[in-house]
């Protein structure tokens, strides 16, 4: 076993129990790709509270791979634990990923039709966009992936799936096109 865990409880104290899970879950990441590097779990209340009251906890998991890290946040309501098991169950989901495309096990997507944002109505929560072919297609706020609607602009590129719908094509989905990569975000000391 390669995986060095470290464990870090900011503004809270971790009962041994919980620090005894982390430990088995991380473990268990290994069964995913056996080639991990590094697990660095941060555990820490997204705001503070009233002794007693349960609050809303943030979990943050870097998984460090051969070819870089990955990423995983996860915050939850309903305590410490929820928190930590959801932040595992979606590193885990990652690092499937990861190992398929590391084995070529996942083809190439199909290209998925793009366009541009042409006409926007940010007050309506509508607008239209413009298909490479000169197709415009209706879009509305709701349709758009990951709350990203207020970030669109005129000219934006986006994604899209459509539909035909009462009044002509409509897009069922819209996400924005990023171009950016961030580099992978190194280790911070502690303070």
């Amino acid at each position: 076993m390669e995986l060095q865990l470290q464990i870090t409880a900011r503004n809270i104290t971790l009962s041994q129990d919980v620090e005894d899970a982390i430990r088995r879950e991380a473990s268990k990441l290994e069964d995913f790709y056996p080639r991990i590097m590094g697990c660095r779990v941060l555990i820490e209340p997204e705001h503070r509270f009233a002794a007693g009251e349960v609050g809303r906890y943030g979990v943050r998991i870097d998984v460090t791979v051969p070819k870089g890290e990955l990423l995983t946040t996860r915050q939850s309501h309903e305590g410490v634990w929820t928190a930590v098991q959801r932040a595992f169950d979606a590193a885990q989901r990652q690092l499937e990923d990861y190992a398929r495309v590391q084995r070529g096990d996942v083809g190439a997507r199909p290209s998925e039709p793009r366009a541009r944002v042409r006409i926007l109505f940010p007050w309506e929560g509508y607008g239209f966009l413009e298909t490479t072919d000169g197709r415009e297609i209706y879009f509305h706020r709701n349709s758009v992936l990951n709350q990203g609607f207020d970030r669109l602009e005129i000219g934006s590129e986006v994604r899209f799936a459509e539909e035909q719908g009462e009044k002509g094509p409509q897009a069922t989905t819209v996400a924005l096109v990023t171009r950016t990569r961030h580099p992978p975000r190194q280790p911070q000391a502690e303070a």
